[in-house]
């Protein structure tokens, strides 16, 4: 039965904008509403039944942990985001659950953030597919998601205080597309805004997020919820389009929004119209499903964890693991397996398969004998005893085979990282191992990148795993010995130095607030553009076979777009994936463009020998920038270099193609300096003329590339035009361009 408006108190109408409980909205029996269930579970439901929090420190019923969103990221394959987002669906329903909150889609925007695990990549365009992807497939099957956290929240921080101070350009290309792209293309039945500030205004106040951009701009029609306690003033925060505030129980909340009506602050149709997207989640949800094969669902999350993990190095033939004789495992992790991170998505699992059991499994089909040996203890930094244990076993072993990583509690909710590196006492147990086996390999663990360096050149091989889920011992065993293929890529750059990264001096800020200043440089756009070298780029990683990219034909479609074909052929001997990578390059128009941005991606299945001809439609957003005088995406009209890349660093082809662009010029006023407005077709000849008289003091004009030019060119018109005593006009200058008379502040200072 669907609620009438018209029957509802406002009292009613209230309580049902808070909590009705930590994990439910409000019911209202007697009106036949019923309370909503949402639930953490970006990559698995995290359903409390007996006690609650926001933070996975209470238990949660068991559910499957499928790889978290660092490893989907690496992936680059939106199958394995839906299938993820289908499997969560079964499970939610099960355990009656109407809304998951997730996916995260904010940007990576430095390594050390504590919350990296649950975002995709340092790319909106891939964060965004991949989100799109994970929200349809999630939908499908009944049950809400909750894109988050809406904007700018990228760090842990002063995470509730902390005032995200970021220009608008790179808002509109970094941090707000991939939000845009699941709002338009996937419906998300809520959006999530986070707790910090965007530019000092609370994200659960900000009317321009929450209403103009939202909802004017992107045409949102869902629900707006707050993060868990975001919500500072109730009437405020419903006011700038915040729909429902959790948790609950909010009698507080419920009563400050009817005294707000009650005094005028708040019109009572800006309640209904929030209660009116609050129940149409009611209308999305379905009955509860029988329990979903979990046998399957495992086996579900072992395959697709294979499908994530990146093969880093591989030098010598070091992997896959064909016939040793002999492997010694060595490290904890091989037996207590890190498979995801801490905080409010963390999931009990219903079963976690250990790499070592797995790893014995492989060998023994092989003949092979395994050895293991501890090496270290995440709670003892030294582990003298294990490091010397392992570093002698190694000596006896064909190939050493060593988990390292990041602990779980240095990755979690709540807090950043405050290093790279990883811990001295596994550097040191690699670097001894490698010294004294005959092969080494190192397989690691973490939520986010670690530094490589100390130890990267003693090692034939590095397996890249980041947080694999329940089933990635498994995973990992089978990528080692060639059951699977690695097939994963670099979702974030590995920097040499944590030095190296753009946000290296300004994250997490200081003195409540954290300042963007890298703008739209994050992650492989600013190591590419200042020439900077990384250990392995964005979109690097290796395989067990062989490709040759071929025959990119580039073809314009209309003044702003166009497709791009190109043959990719398996060259090995076995069958595997590659990701085709298209990234643009221009210094077209007039803001600073990266070296080059992801375009489009695809990831495609040939067997050996084969080849497949893949085509990517270019939009007009591969080429455009966000103007901020104009406010909106513009194409210039220039030259684009359309770049297939083996990664973000090594372009493999690419073809130079002419676009029309928009043809929209930059708006001029009499603030724009000189060399704007002798840019401009149409105002530039007749100024150009009349200024050149002025300029040539009986001689000659001066020449564009003079001093003097260059001089001038730099000045603002409205010093041009007092330097000039009137000889020229700023009312003739405005007419030039069909515009009205200058205004008293333009014309200001321009007579002497």
């Amino acid at each position: 039965m669907k609620a009438d408006l018209n029957t509802l108190s406002l009292q009613q109408k209230a309580s049902l904008l808070t909590g009705g409980g930590f994990w439910s909205t409000t019911a209202v029996p007697e009106a036949g509403i019923d309370a909503i269930v949402l639930s953490d579970g970006p990559h698995g439901v995290r359903r409390q039944k007996h006690g609650a929090d926001h933070l996975g420190l209470e238990h949660s019923e068991p559910a499957t942990c499928f790889p978290p969103a660092v490893a989907v990221g690496s992936s680059w394959d939106e199958d394995v985001a839906a299938k993820i987002g289908a499997a969560l669906a079964k499970e939610a329903r099960a355990l009656g659950v109407d809304i998951l909150l997730g996916p995260g889609v904010n940007i990576k925007r430095s390594p050390l953030g504590g919350r990296n695990f649950e975002y995709y990549s340092e790319d909106p365009l891939l964060t965004g597919r991949l989100a799109t992807a994970y929200v349809k497939a999630l939908q499908a099957g009944g049950v809400g998601a909750s894109v988050k956290h809406f904007a700018a929240n990228d760090q842990e921080t002063d995470r509730m205080v902390i005032s995200a101070d970021v220009d608008e350009r790179t808002l509109r290309e970094i941090h707000l597309p991939a939000f845009e792209r699941v709002v338009t293309e996937a419906g998300p039945a809520t959006v999530m805004c986070a707790y910090n500030r965007v530019n000092g205004v609370p994200a659960s106040e900000n009317r321009r997020l929450l209403t103009d951009v939202l909802r004017g701009e992107w045409g949102y029609t869902g629900a707006v919820v707050s993060d868990w306690g975001a919500v500072r003033a109730r009437p405020t925060a419903l006011n700038a389009g915040l729909d429902l505030a959790m948790p609950g129980p909010g009698q507080y909340a419920t009563q400050a929004l009817i005294d707000a009506v009650t005094a005028g602050r708040v019109e009572e149709s800006a309640v209904d119209r929030a209660v009116e997207r609050v129940l149409a989640l009611a209308d999305g949800a379905r009955d509860g499903a029988a329990a979903p094969d979990l046998d399957a669902h495992h086996a579900l999350a072992r395959e697709l964890a294979a499908e994530c993990a990146v093969l880093l190095k591989n030098e010598h033939g070091a992997l896959p693991l064909d016939r040793p004789a002999s492997v010694l495992v060595v490290g904890e992790f091989a037996t207590a397996p890190r498979y995801q991170g801490g905080g409010s998505s963390h999931v009990n699992a219903t079963r976690v398969d250990v790499p070592l059991e797995f790893i014995e499994a492989h060998a023994a089909t092989r003949g092979a004998r395994v050895t293991y040996s501890r090496g270290f203890d995440s709670r003892d930094e030294e582990g003298a005893a294990l490091r010397e244990e392992a570093v002698r076993a190694a000596g006896e072993a064909e190939v050493a085979v060593v988990f390292a990583g990041n602990p779980e509690a240095e990755e979690s909710e709540g807090f950043d990282r405050e290093r790279i590196e990883l811990p001295p006492s596994q550097v040191r147990l690699i670097r001894e191992v490698a010294a004294v086996a005959a092969r080494t390999v190192v397989v690691l663990a973490n939520g986010g990148v670690v530094s490589l360096e100390g130890w990267h050149d003693d090692v034939d091989a590095i397996l890249e795993g980041f947080l694999l889920g329940q089933g990635g011992g498994a995973a990992i065993a089978d990528l080692l010995f060639g059951e699977a293929d690695p097939s994963g890529r670099l979702a974030e750059t590995i920097p040499y130095r944590l030095q190296d990264n753009p946000t290296y001096l300004s994250f997490p800020g200081e003195q409540g607030h954290v300042r963007y200043s890298e703008g739209v440089m994050v992650g492989y756009r600013h190591y590419g553009t200042v020439g900077a070298p990384v250990r392995y780029p964005f979109g690097h990683g290796l395989g067990y076979t062989e490709y040759d990219v071929s025959d990119l034909r580039v073809q314009v479609d209309g003044p702003a777009g166009a497709s791009v074909d190109v043959t990719v052929t398996n060259t090995g001997s076995r069958a595997g994936k590659y990701v085709v990578q298209v990234y643009v390059s221009t210094q077209a128009g007039p803001v600073r463009r990266p070296e080059r941005t992801l375009a489009a991606f695809t990831k495609v299945h040939i067997d050996p020998g084969q080849a497949a001809r893949v085509r990517l439609e270019l939009d007009r957003r591969a080429f455009a920038y966000w103007d901020v005088p104009l406010a909106r995406w513009v194409v210039p009209e220039g030259t684009y270099a359309v770049q297939v890349g083996e990664n973000a660093a090594t372009v493999l082809h690419e073809q130079a193609v002419h676009l029309e662009g928009d043809g929209v010029e930059p708006p001029l006023s009499l603030q724009a300096n000189v060399g704007e407005w002798l840019a401009h077709p149409v105002a530039g000849p007749p100024l150009r003329a009349r200024m050149g008289p002025l300029m040539a003091q009986g001689g000659s004009p001066p020449g564009d590339d003079s001093d003097e030019m260059r001089t001038v060119a730099s000045m603002p018109m409205t010093q041009i035009l007092n330097l000039t005593g009137g000889a020229i006009d700023g009312d003739w200058l405005l007419s030039l361009l069909g515009a009205s008379p200058a205004s008293d502040d333009e014309q200001e200072g321009t007579h002497s």
